[in-house]
């Protein structure tokens, strides 16, 4: 059997490499499966234990030791390598459509490529390249979308024509296809090689390396890791690695204290074939066909063939384990669709012998973005799984950045997109992530146009009005497993046509959209926010105000009432959270996050404010529902719901009360709408929410009243200049480098998390900076829309990547907000950017390949410039409701 050939081939490779090694171990490895002895004892103690011997848990091991720590002990239930990575088809691509896993394959890609010199393991390591196809044209444009990142990062690739597809591989029949795109480094490797020659590393190194251990549980005590448990006697500990890939999920629930880490195996299914007549030559590119849902590489002189099918087979729902994953169950009715695309593609295979169809466990994740990270009830628990079928181009770049963040607190990119608390206890149900899985598999080869939706596991967390909305023609997305309106469908309207809008260019809401926005301008809007996450801190005397003023970067010591717009800093002045905090009391205050910060936030809270009984935090996030009411009439609906007034004089702006509005008592109400429009938040405890929404809605028909969505929220922030966390600010960005300075009070009287880097920014300058730039020779109808993550370029050279973009009703051009750097044209090093050299600079804005002449602005436009529009030109539909 193949699978039998390829383990027996990395048993000799590894016993020649390594003798020393294996005579240590004492493990006399064959081809045997009956239990090995085990001369050697654990350790009574390690600094870091890891579970699993897989890419991962090796990469992790390789780099810790890199890195100097020397105290490590790996542990693998069955043999190295012998789980998914053992079957893995190692294929090392860096074509990713997100940045920092783009980052990661492309570290990986450098590390195999020398890994053999490193440590004398053979890694099969043949830099192939890959073709990507495209049989449509959406399909193209993602591809030119990947392809400009690649090139800006320094990563050859081109798009290509089928004729020169063609000419790289022969064997493609080329038909259908309207172009591709060539990544000439892409490269393969003996997954399980590889991860035995970082093994091989590591042990050089210190780590010592035990197989045929299993892990039962790791002991945590007051939040943090102490120990761990398995079937050969106790390791004491200050941190564990969860490495264990599919069965991550059950080690992490295997102790009285669980550890969420939300993924979910699927059966992954891949032929191999006997070689060809002409056997393939070795160097032909690995060819991925995304629209017939496979990929093909050469596998000595025959082909390895697999996909991603529309129906998958979850599997292990039930937590079955086992030690190495035997072959499971040939499945040829469910692999047949995939085996005729292969046939569509490439014809000349039809006569071709096949060896075997093999089987193997893949574990995914809801979002389709492997988790990394430290665990948010335990300190010392790290995590490094759910690879979506990508570990082999991960593998490199995750275990190093996962070494970083062990060894120095933190890894060297932002990895947030990847990190653990992204997700909180919700997505762990297994029927959700069954259901979810069930969904990601096809996914990975769909094609993703920006702002698409997952349709499983849905309307899980809803606000009290979420049928009321529903039912007045509101269209759902989801945050955080909360869901969130998008904009809401007019009566009339074409509805399937709208939840079928799948495009790069102009959408179908975009007039829906604009009524909403011009409707927050000139009446006024309601926005259902509730699902934004919020916190109450409370102390029976002073600690609260102390603990917080040295957490966020400006000055919280105001007068009861008063809200402020504050960072939350690390040590090196980035944004862990941007946030407002609204001061109840002398000694209470409320905390107003973004959505996906729930976890994040209250980990980094717990984790830093001191252990006091008299300082209390509570996630207040289910107990209000939050309305925005946006709009010059906000004003007016509420002083007549309240008999208060509301105008300025009385309720300044950045101002928070507790206020009556109906019949419902203990309002928050917020002079303040996250959008740089006028207008409230109200702060509604959850039993009021729908007396006081219907109330606020009677009440504004008069004024034009109307329900709006996160599109037009979405709009209105980006063309007022304003940043959001997790899209703009991040952990690498402070607010000397986004225009934040007056959120900075850097004479407060006492020190602040992050005040040093801040000091040193103010003296010598910033080496990005947040800029705006406004579209100017962009055809909104008919060319290519930017939304997040284009290549800036500034007199023709590269400077730097959006962060997020909408089009702005108001200016009738295309907003994109992003971060310019300034590089050396001769070293590329980065250097000072000055105010000077953005406002001197010709700018364009690359879109999936096309550039765009943009303007740019280190401040919002000013109404000013509004004033040269033509009123016939902006005439939208009326905002009366109907």
């Amino acid at each position: 059997a193949a699978g039998m050939f390829l383990r027996a081939l990395s048993d000799i490779q590894w016993r020649a490499a390594h003798p020393k090694w294996r005579r240590m171990t004492g493990s006399q490895r064959g081809t045997s499966t009956t239990a090995e002895p085990h001369p050697l004892s654990l350790p009574a103690q390690a600094q870091v234990v890891i579970c699993g011997g897989g890419i991962m848990g090796t990469s992790v091991a390789y780099h810790l030791s890199k890195m100097g720590w020397k105290d490590i002990v790996l542990l693998e239930q069955g043999r190295l390598a012998a789980g998914t990575t053992r079957f893995c088809a190692g294929i090392v691509s860096t074509a990713r459509p997100v940045a920092v896993e783009l980052k990661m394959a492309h570290y990986s890609n450098k590390l195999y490529q020398q890994l053999e010199q490193e440590t004398g393991v053979q890694t099969g390591y043949m830099k192939t390249g890959s073709i990507s196809l495209a049989q449509t044209q959406d399909r193209l444009i993602s591809l030119k979308r990947i392809a400009s990142s690649l090139n800006v990062m320094g990563i050859p690739c081109e798009i290509i024509s089928p004729k020169k597809a063609l000419q790289l591989h022969p064997l493609i029949n080329i038909h259908d296809l309207v172009g591709a795109m060539y990544v000439p480094e892409d490269a393969l490797v003996s997954s399980a090689n590889v991860s035995l020659a970082l093994a091989t590393a590591a042990s050089r190194n210190g780590v010592q390396i035990h197989e045929r251990t299993s892990v039962s549980h790791v002991t945590i005590q007051k939040g943090q890791v102490t120990g761990v448990e398995t079937d050969r006697g106790r390791i004491q500990c200050e941190y564990f690695v969860n490495c264990a890939g599919q069965w991550a999920y059950e080690l992490g629930h295997s102790g009285e204290e669980p550890v969420h880490i939300p993924l979910h195996a699927c059966e992954h299914f891949y032929l191999l074939t006997h070689p060809l007549q002409e056997p393939l030559s070795s160097s032909l590119p690995t060819v991925v066909d995304p629209d017939g849902r496979i990929y093909i590489r050469n596998w000595q002189g025959g082909i390895l063939s697999g996909g991603f099918e529309k129906n998958p087979k979850p599997l292990f729902t039930e937590g079955r384990n086992q030690l190495e994953i035997q072959n499971l169950q040939e499945d040829w009715d469910h692999f047949g669709p995939l085996l005729s695309a292969l046939l569509r593609r490439m014809p000349g295979l039809e006569a071709l012998q096949i060896m075997q169809l093999v089987n193997c466990p893949e574990s995914f994740t809801p979002d389709m973005r492997c988790i990394m990270g430290e665990s948010p009830t335990a300190r010392g628990y790290f995590v490094l799984a759910g690879m979506n079928s990508a570990g082999i181009s991960y593998g490199g770049g995750a275990g190093k950045y996962l070494a970083e963040w062990i060894v120095n607190g933190y890894p060297s990119e932002n990895v947030w997109p990847l990190d653990l608390k992204r997700f909180g206890t919700l997505q762990s149900s297994r029927t959700f992530l069954r259901h979810r899985v069930m969904e990601v598999m096809p996914l990975m080869f769909d094609l993703k146009v920006p702002r698409w939706d997952f349709q499983t596991g849905r309307q899980l967390r809803t606000s009290p009005l979420y049928d009321r909305l529903d039912a007045q023609g509101a269209r759902w997305m989801e945050k955080h497993g909360f869901e969130r309106v998008k904009y809401f469908v007019p009566p009339g309207s074409d509805l399937l046509d709208l939840d079928h809008s799948k495009t790069f260019y102009k959408p179908d809401w975009f007039d829906i959209v604009g009524s909403e926005v011009k409707c927050c301008k000139e009446a006024v809007c309601v926005i259902d926010m509730s699902s934004f996450t919020k916190f109450e801190i409370s102390s029976t005397g002073d600690q609260a105000l102390e603990s917080l003023q040295y957490l966020f970067s400006n000055d919280l010591d105001v007068p009861v009432g008063h809200v402020v717009h504050t960072g939350m800093l690390n040590e090196k002045g980035g944004y862990e959270n941007d946030c407002s905090i609204a001061r109840l009391s002398k000694r209470s205050f409320f905390m107003i996050s973004p959505t996906d910060q729930q976890v994040h936030c209250w980990t980094w809270l717990k984790n830093r404010l001191p252990d006091d009984s008299n300082l209390v935090i509570e996630d207040v996030t289910w107990k209000y529902t939050a309305l925005n009411l946006i709009g010059p009439r906000a004003v007016d609906v509420l002083s007549e719901l309240s008999y208060a007034p509301m105008t300025a004089e009385h309720f300044p702006s950045l101002f928070c009360k507790e206020m009556s509005v109906g019949y419902a008592n203990g309002i928050r109400v917020m002079s303040i709408t996250h959008t740089g429009e006028p207008g409230f938040v109200l702060y509604i405890p959850i039993e009021y929410a729908l007396h006081v929404y219907n109330e606020v809605m009677n009440m504004g028909q008069k004024y034009g009243i109307r329900n709006a969505g996160y599109y037009a929220l979405r709009s209105l922030r980006i063309e007022k200049f304003f940043a959001f966390w997790g899209q703009d600010l991040d952990a690498f960005t402070t607010p000397m480098e986004c225009g934040r300075e007056f959120q900075v009070k850097l004479d407060k009287g006492m020190e602040f998390l992050g005040q040093e880097v801040l000091l040193e920014q103010k003296q010598n300058g910033v080496y990005k900076r947040f800029t705006m730039f406004i579209l100017e020779d962009h055809d909104t109808d008919l060319d290519l829309w930017p939304w997040w993550g284009e290549p800036i370029f500034r007199n023709g050279r590269y400077v730097g990547k959006t962060t997020s973009s909408a089009y702005s009703y108001t200016l009738e051009r295309h907003v994109c907000l992003g971060f310019v750097h300034h590089f050396d044209e001769e070293t590329g090093e980065e250097l000072v950017v000055t105010t000077d050299f953005i406002n001197q600079g010709e700018y364009e804005i690359d879109i999936a390949g096309q550039r765009f002449q943009a303007k740019a602005k280190l401040y919002p436009f000013s109404s000013l410039f509004t004033q040269r529009r033509r009123k016939d030109e902006v005439e939208l539909s009326g905002y009366q409701r109907e």
